[in-house]
């Protein structure tokens, strides 16, 4: 999700065996029963008869950035995802008031057996347009090689391209006359970008839970294929983070000036710069690379003899030359192999310095002594880490160390995300990527976060996964895009991946 990585896509060769399987539909397969086949059938014309409008949308959708950091659209983000939900067909779409930006709830009820929920956030981060090749907001369509025609603009692929694929499905199935195979519930966020602080209001709200607690689990769509092999890497589990700040500031602790002075007075006035340096220097080893937080490492589980094994398949798989041609890095912490970094990438938690902000950083010197500094952070779980037991163990220790002036200002967080590989919901999806032709590797977790366990633990303790294919890059950075027609026949365009989310809600309806 917000900070779910790129991750690999999918092979739909065989379904693009000539022109009759195309007109037919590629997402149409043997697999399911005739009648889920026909109604695919129909569907896809709609959606293709709909491409053009459909483009129209992400883009209105990219023009309207919700930033939560910085308090942009936090009103009309909401209002409008309320709008397109009942755009796409939802019966009831109501924004949820939270201590910070509000939610939004819908219900798309066709008296099915089966209830699905899904997980939108229609939040995202912030840009900078000076660091763009294309306007962020504009969502305009460009050349990508070697991707083909691709959709450029904040939100692109992280993550309203895929969310808008499954309304997009929705409309279709209308379009085509057919009923969803399910009911659904949607659940909507404003505030993932900044770690979720109010998340648990809306997932526990009165008029949601009880429709949560009757899913068969809670899924996020969107684009995850490779871009070269079309595989998708399907997680079973995310990291968990903390959000913070360290502030040491002089104006409200008496150690160091309470305003910038003159740099002379430092040999007798504590600098809160290097107050703030030396903490930083308790919480991890001199390397960086290993939390020394008191207590932090005692709950981390090792990897199970499943998940190496997962792992294993996953190194077999994947392109580690390319990965650090992307990353520009030459080697992995401590000289590790590829599996073996790949282990640590998942297994382990981490404490990363986002950023130190303080003092003079113009050009050449100024004879200053800072009367604050701050450092961002973030602190990454794995199971059975927990966000409450990371933020006490982090006041404690720094006290023990006598920082007792070091305020710690928590913005957001969650605990690590788990979900069972026999869930009736993870194997209506690789069931779903198995009749569409698509390799899968499973994967323990992901390396990034999202807050999902707000839906694996009680009070709604349901399974939660991602689903979806097509391919798109640049979270978090500039020229974020996703792929609308795809150059490489592996990696599904966007019309396949609206057909993509039809196809699991019937793989959904069907499993018994």
């Amino acid at each position: 999700m917000s900070d779910q990585y790129d991750r690999p896509s999918t092979d739909r060769r065989s379904l693009m065996a000539g022109a009759a399987a195309a007109a037919a539909g590629a997402f149409l397969t043997p697999g399911l029963a005739s009648a889920a086949s026909a109604d695919l059938a129909v569907i896809r014309k709609a959606a293709e008869a709909d491409k053009a409008d459909a483009i129209k949308r992400l883009q209105e959708w990219i023009a309207l950035p919700t930033v939560a950091a910085e308090g942009v659209n936090v009103v009309e983000g909401p209002a409008y995802m309320a709008k397109i939900a009942k755009d796409a067909g939802f019966q009831t779409a109501e924004i949820i008031p939270t201590d910070g930006v509000s939610g939004v709830f819908a219900t798309l009820d066709v008296g099915a057996p089966r209830w699905i929920g899904v997980y939108f956030m229609y939040d995202v981060k912030q840009y900078d347009p000076k660091e763009w090749s294309s306007p962020p907001l504009e969502g305009r369509l460009v050349e990508k090689a070697p991707f083909g025609t691709v959709m450029m603009g904040r939100g692109a692929t992280n993550s309203k391209g895929g969310q808008i694929a499954l309304l997009n499905a929705l409309r279709a199935m209308r379009a085509a006359g057919k009923k969803p195979p399910v009911n659904i519930a949607l659940i909507c966020e404003g505030e993932e970008e900044i770690a979720s602080p109010h998340f648990r209001q809306i997932a526990t709200h009165p008029k949601v839970l009880p429709v949560l607690q009757k899913c068969e689990g809670i899924y996020v769509p969107g684009p995850s294929q490779d871009r070269t092999t079309g595989e998708v890497s399907f997680t079973l589990g995310a990291k968990g983070p903390v959000e913070l700040q360290l502030i040491v500031d002089g104006s409200k602790t008496g150690i160091g000036p309470k305003t910038d002075i003159h740099s002379s007075e430092k040999a007798r006035i504590d600098s809160p710069i290097w107050r703030l340096v030396q903490a930083l220097a308790t919480l991890t080893s001199p390397d960086g690379n290993t939390p020394t937080l008191d207590g932090f490492m005692d709950k981390v589980r090792p990897l199970s003899a499943r998940e190496k094994e997962l792992i294993a398949q996953l190194a077999q798989k994947t392109n580690e030359a390319a990965l650090k041609q992307a990353y520009g890095n030459k080697a992995w912490i401590d000289n590790l192999s590829y599996e073996k970094s790949i282990e640590r990438l998942l297994s382990q938690p981490t404490i990363n310095l986002q950023g130190l902000v303080g003092g003079y950083t113009g050009p050449g010197g100024k004879s200053i002594l800072p009367s604050r500094a701050e450092a961002k952070l973030e602190i990454r779980m794995v199971p059975n880490q927990t966000y409450d037991d990371t933020v006490r163990q982090l006041r404690e220790h720094l006290d023990k160390r006598g920082f007792q002036d070091v305020q710690i200002n928590v913005s957001g967080g969650y605990d690590p995300t788990e979900t069972a590989e026999d869930a009736r919901v993870v194997q209506a999806a690789l069931g779903a990527y198995k009749k569409m032709g698509i390799p899968v590797t499973l994967s323990p977790r992901s390396p990034g976060s999202w807050p999902g366990s707000l839906f694996t633990q009680p009070p709604v303790a349901k399974p939660a996964i991602h689903f979806g294919v097509g391919f798109g890059s640049g979270a978090h950075a500039p020229d974020e895009f996703i792929v609308i027609d795809s150059a490489n026949p592996k990696v599904a365009g966007y019309v396949d991946a609206t057909m993509a989310q039809a196809q699991f809600l019937y793989a959904l309806a069907e499993m018994k």
